[in-house]
């Protein structure tokens, strides 16, 4: 394989992206992350209805999320997820969203390669789209599958932290968060894209300033927003050319300091994080010539 050129990176070098699939470029490199966030595809562009802004949509995303057979599906998740084992620390977690299509297949795949599952978080939405059918209960939760690489190796979590933004109690598995505003589609939108909430609360929760992010299947990279809004570092792989584009023009709005400076206010997990200080989480300088490379 020929080398690696970056489609973009920032100019302080905290964001980069790839342009390609990560089935082909994860092996094509050797680095070590401190985190992994993979938003996989769930198969669901299979010619439903749902409703959105008033509107009855069509749920299709695009041939990468046409569904397949439950095998394909398992090979599939097993296959990335090995990759990215390859591409942790051995402190390193990873976090893994999808919803009852996918994410059995996920939790199967993580166990048989060795991975201990830590937490299953529920991410409730406050604000979900009605069930136009009316012949059934209203679909209003992902899942979020938190897991380490190794059983024995003990792995990063800012719990003081999580207390702080929990009111000063014990932060439990289901998160009530709300799906993506509107603010966060200024650059384009994505079908699937994530909320800066979850994605904030995420690396907060497992990394400290200054550690490396992965996501394989970055999209507009909001792990990636949210990454250099936290003061870390992030890696993004995605094959769409349309995706990747609305990525790079996300990344260059954050160097309008007031811009960076509103999202920071927006998020309230940042917002509540800037005024608590935790050790490892704040301060914490980055490893001398720990860089990607390419």
């Amino acid at each position: 394989m020929s080398a690696i050129v970056p489609y973009y990176r920032s100019s302080n070098r905290d964001f980069t992206l790839l342009h390609g699939d990560c089935l082909e470029l994860l092996g094509a490199f050797s680095f070590k992350f401190d985190m992994i966030f993979a938003d996989p595809p769930y198969f669901l562009s299979n010619g439903g209805i749902s409703y959105q802004a008033g509107k009855v949509v069509s749920v299709n995303k695009g041939e990468w999320d046409r569904g397949r057979s439950p095998e394909e599906i398992n090979a599939f998740n097993l296959r990335w997820l090995e990759l990215c084992r390859e591409k942790l620390k051995d402190s390193g977690t990873i976090w893994v969203s999808g919803t009852y299509h996918n994410i059995f297949s996920v939790a199967n795949s993580l166990t048989s390669l060795g991975f201990k599952i830590l937490n299953v978080v529920t991410w409730a939405k406050t604000n979900p789209p009605p069930n136009i059918s009316c012949r059934y209960f209203t679909y209003s939760t992902e899942f979020v599958i938190w897991a380490r690489k190794c059983a024995n190796v003990p792995h990063k979590f800012n719990y003081e932290l999580m207390r702080h933004l929990n009111d000063g109690k014990q932060m439990t598995d289901v998160w009530r968060l709300p799906a993506i505003a509107r603010w966060e589609k200024s650059c384009g939108k994505h079908p699937t894209q994530k909320p800066l909430s979850l994605l904030s609360r995420i690396i907060l929760a497992s990394t400290a300033e200054g550690g490396w992010i992965l996501d394989p299947f970055a999209g507009s990279s909001t792990t990636g927003i949210a990454a250099s809004l936290t003061g870390r570092r992030f890696l993004g792989v995605e094959r769409e050319r349309d995706f990747v584009e609305i990525s790079r023009r996300r990344r260059a709005e954050l160097d309008d300091p007031a811009i960076s400076a509103d999202y920071c206010r927006k998020i309230k997990d940042i917002s509540m994080a800037s005024q608590f200080e935790v050790p490892g989480l704040a301060g914490e300088p980055a490893e001398v010539g720990y860089d990607l490379p390419f």
